[in-house]
């Protein structure tokens, strides 16, 4: 049974997502003269090339993507890659050299001074990494601070951020300092300050890499079970593929400012396009990204639907664990509607879990 998706089986069921982040042909060049010599990037000029010529550096080069609304969408890379860059053109805190920046149609990059403004403080919410609080403010008064920049009345401001203080675990410590607190709980209250803005577009960067490992596994707990109820559109930077693996709905890895692969994490680990992915996701655990939907086959015609059905995003590590305990060795696998589309047995799904990555052409 080959490990790739089934070609002749109906599509998957996922839902069709309009992008709420259209980002389109984006180059970034540094440097005082950077216009000057963007013809001459898109011609194929290298990085090396500019910086050694001209003196100009080449942080981001043809740059497209969708990021889907109401999903998480994780762009990860090395240092150095341009992830950080990416994101900052979301808010327009960085400006391209060319390029496009669409949210429900209007281009980031042709915004006013004014429209900007409005567009940063109702549109965008942002976590930082080293959680960026304002020490002689406590948890409440951080919290409520992105509402009195937009002049919201104290009583307002003070209901909304208590609502979400306690969602993210801090009731209680209001009126805690932020040198009193963890950085567990100081990314938190960032964290609580952001959804107090009660912005669509949440964009976080390597919001969790200063935490301790078993803190930053509870925080992505948290950001989880926070989007299943709130369904925002989140752009999450790390450098970490086992992070933007159980976060991302969509991931895009970067390598020296050029996009090297895009897709959901499934589609990356399965296939990955060039020897830089396949060394990011050699060491993956296959059973925990890779879904029944993308190993099903089809049922003989002379052959009863299995007993034990599940459904097509199953996990292939959850499935080997409910068909220990099932009859038989074969899951009927169901659409999204519930509807059977395949079988999968045991043995395919240990020969998909311990399969190597695809060697890259």
């Amino acid at each position: 049974m080959s490990d790739q998706i089934q070609t002749d089986l109906p599509p998957a069921d996922d839902d069709d997502t309009v992008p709420g982040i259209q980002i389109r042909n984006l180059y970034k060049i540094f440097g005082p003269d950077a216009a000057k010599h963007v013809e001459a990037v898109k011609a194929g000029m290298t990085k090396a090339d500019l910086n050694r010529k001209h003196g100009h550096t080449l942080g981001l080069s043809d740059i497209s993507t969708d990021l889907p609304a109401g999903k998480i969408s994780v762009i990860m890379g090395l240092s150095g890659s341009g992830k950080s860059t990416l994101l900052r053109h979301i808010n327009g805190l960085i400006m391209p050299t060319a390029g496009e920046v669409l949210i429900d149609g209007q281009d980031v990059v042709k915004m006013s001074p004014e429209e900007l403004r409005a567009f940063r403080r109702h549109k965008t919410a942002m976590v930082f990494q080293k959680f960026a609080l304002l020490p002689h403010r406590t948890v409440m008064e951080n919290a409520v601070y992105g509402l009195d920049i937009q002049g919201i009345p104290r009583e307002d401001s003070t209901r909304r951020a208590r609502h979400w203080i306690e969602r993210v675990g801090l009731k209680g410590y209001e009126d805690r300092y932020p040198s009193q607190l963890s950085g567990g709980m100081q990314q938190r209250v960032g964290l609580a300050r952001a959804l107090t803005n009660d912005a669509p577009i949440l964009l976080m960067d390597e919001a969790f890499s200063a935490l301790d490992p078993l803190i930053r596994v509870d925080m992505q707990t948290v950001l989880l079970d926070l989007q299943k109820e709130l369904g925002k559109t989140i752009v999450f930077i790390t450098h970490d593929l086992d992070e933007a693996l159980r976060l991302g709905d969509k991931i895009v890895i970067l390598r020296a400012g050029e996009i090297s692969q895009q897709g959901t994490g499934e589609e990356i680990v399965l296939n990955p396009q060039n020897d830089y992915v396949r060394a990011f996701v050699k060491e993956v655990n296959r059973g925990r990204v890779v879904r029944l939907r993308s190993i099903l086959r089809r049922k003989a015609d002379a052959m009863d639907w299995p007993a034990l059905h599940l459904p097509g995003n199953t996990t292939l590590e959850e499935a080997a664990q409910r068909l220990i305990d099932a009859p038989g060795d074969l899951v009927t696998v169901l659409s999204r509607q519930g509807q059977p589309r395949g079988i999968v047995g045991l043995e395919d799904i240990m020969r998909s879990m311990l399969a190597s990555p695809k060697k890259a052409a």
